[in-house]
């Protein structure tokens, strides 16, 4: 199984990582977003659910994944595209979309606004 964490870090911890990656300590699969807004903004549900539905999928067609989603092509069309711009999805030689990863940790805190 390939997880995945999705996280909200500040630019300083991705800044860190790089730097960590570059001297060669090993690091886990990491989706990582600026703020919980741009999470919530690109993880919607709906287009969540895309993801859990792709999850340890492989490579499928829109056509499928709008199938297996029970929703109409044009708007799994819109939801994929801002996905793979996110580098949430990735597209195969063939065009065909994946979510490369067969398990999802989302992981962030929430604080008391100042």
């Amino acid at each position: 199984m390939t997880a995945v964490t999705i996280t909200v870090d500040s630019t300083e911890a991705f800044r860190r990582r790089v730097k960590d990656a570059f001297s060669g300590k090993p690091q886990q699969e990491r989706i990582s977003f600026a703020s919980f807004d741009l999470l919530w903004k690109v993880l919607a549900p709906n287009r969540m659910a895309l993801v859990q539905t792709l999850a340890g999928a492989g490579p499928v067609t829109l056509r499928e994944a709008a199938r297996r989603v029970g929703r109409d092509v044009r708007a799994v069309h819109a939801d994929v595209h801002l996905l793979l711009q996110a580098g949430v999805l990735r597209k195969d030689e063939s065009g065909r979309i994946e979510f490369p990863y067969s398990a999802v940790h989302v992981d962030f805190m929430l604080q008391a606004a100042a």
